[in-house]
């Protein structure tokens, strides 16, 4: 039994929903996501808006798949009701020698300790906004997959060394240190 597909997706104020064309669409202040419900695994689920819920149920309650997209589809709407009304962030910061980002039009330069500058096309939808550093910056953006994917190729620019503690880390991130070679 799914524990998160089980409660309804509650709608915040100033966010609505509706279901067009097999696209669920959810419109909020910060813009709007559209989740599609005709694809092989989302065709498991039925989606029924009533006055300020979502309810995401399965179709076959004894179907293992069915009960799995039962809890992902939940999760996606709650995802996406959150995200057109608060919208999603990853902080990140870059520790070494020279290490900088910064931000030019719709590119996300970084200094990271190679030859060259590494530049990043930011993708629709998300903004980049640079913290009190140069070695600070805000990924921000109403799609919390899209945040997440382009956090980590960002992250994976310039992966934590543990040896010398420098690299791109989110914020809150603990790398575990190990000692160096000894003589």
């Amino acid at each position: 039994m799914s524990r998160a597909g089980k409660y309804p997706v509650k709608l915040k104020d100033g966010v609505s929903a509706a279901i067009a064309n097999d696209t669920l669409t959810i419109k909020g202040p910060k813009g709007e996501i559209k989740i599609p419900l005709d694809t092989k695994h989302a065709g498991l689920v039925d989606v029924v808006i009533d006055a300020d819920h979502v309810v995401v149920t399965p179709k076959d309650a004894e179907d293992k798949t069915s009960r799995a997209m039962w809890g992902t589809m939940t999760r996606n709407v709650r995802a996406a009701v959150e995200g057109v009304s608060d919208g999603f962030a990853k902080e990140m910061y870059m520790k070494g020698v020279g290490y900088k980002a910064s931000v030019n039009g719709n590119k996300l330069v970084l200094v990271a300790g190679y030859s060259h500058d590494v530049i990043m096309n930011i993708p629709d939808g998300l903004t980049v906004q640079m913290g009190d550093a140069p070695t600070e910056f805000i990924i921000r953006g109403i799609d919390k997959c899209l945040v997440g994917q382009f956090a980590d190729k960002v992250h994976k620019v310039r992966k934590a060394d543990p040896y010398k503690g420098k690299g791109i880390f989110y914020k809150g991130e603990r790398i575990r240190r190990k000692e160096g070679k000894k003589k």
